[in-house]
């Protein structure tokens, strides 16, 4: 996620044009654009965000949290204040600290209730990092439901930026949706409610048929007895070009159990 969240943060916000430009031509075009939204009050701050609209197009992780900290730290009050704390936390979990991942993450929400992205993030770390014996199991999967829902609202109010094609906003919004709806299933799948995970994953691929949520999809069939659906999906799955080996390692996986579980039910 971490290559579009300040983008389209931005974008949403208005002030993509501002960062696209030279520093100092932005700056002098500040005042007469006028922008309603959020909206760098300074150069030295509309530098700061360029640095970090830079940083997070690489993969520097700990460069990207260095330059939240450092803009944090010299604009408190920046309009962009969640937007970065939504970098912050993806940075985060992007290293695999879940824990600080989910501080910035609810971070940016307590800055901003409307914050499509760190609540799409905060139901995926929660739905995929809730152990099955911690102790506040529940409490975890019963937030991460609730954000997921409300992550999927928030992305479908999202207005489209004038200068972005309706093509490429439909296709990030869709992007975002699909990963809420993974993430639920991944909520019903950790509540053993197999027909519903499965449903929810197929919603979710059907909107962006990502491989992951394929997997997850044959997982949920598997668990749910259903063989010849886990067979024929996972088939599906291994025919696609070029597929990462953790996905193709799991695919083989859940379909050798399925065609080990039709023998044994002969």
């Amino acid at each position: 996620m971490k290559r579009t969240i300040l983008a389209a943060a931005l974008l949403a916000a208005g002030a993509v044009g501002l960062l696209a430009q030279p520093a100092g031509k932005a700056a002098q075009a500040a005042p007469a654009q006028a922008p309603k939204g959020p909206a760098p009050k300074s150069q030295a701050e509309l530098q700061a965000l360029q640095a970090l609209q830079a940083a997070v197009q690489g993969t520097d992780l700990d460069a990207i949290i260095k330059t939240c900290e450092d803009l944090l730290t010299r604009f408190p009050d920046t309009d962009f204040k969640d937007t970065v704390l939504t970098s912050e936390a993806d940075a985060y979990q992007q290293k695999g600290d879940w824990i600080k991942a989910q501080i910035f993450a609810e971070q940016a929400i307590a800055t901003n209730p409307k914050a499509a992205n760190a609540t799409l993030m905060l139901a995926d770390i929660l739905s995929k990092h809730t152990g099955e014996h911690d102790l506040d199991r529940d409490e975890k999967l019963t937030k991460a439901e609730a954000s997921a829902h409300q992550a999927i609202e928030l992305v479908a109010a999202q207005p489209k930026p004038p200068q972005v094609p309706d093509a490429a906003w439909d296709g990030y919004k869709k992007q975002l949706t699909a990963q809420a709806q993974d993430d639920l299933g991944l909520v019903f799948a950790a509540r053993k409610s197999w027909d519903s995970a499965a449903a929810t994953f197929r919603t979710a691929i059907a909107s962006t048929p990502e491989p992951a949520y394929k997997v997850h999809l044959a997982n949920a069939l598997l668990q749910g007895g259903k063989l010849d659906e886990v067979i024929a999906v996972c088939d599906q799955i291994l025919a696609e070009p070029n597929l990462n080996p953790r996905i193709q390692s799991a695919a083989k996986g859940i379909r050798a159990s399925a065609i080990a579980a039709k023998a044994t039910a002969k």
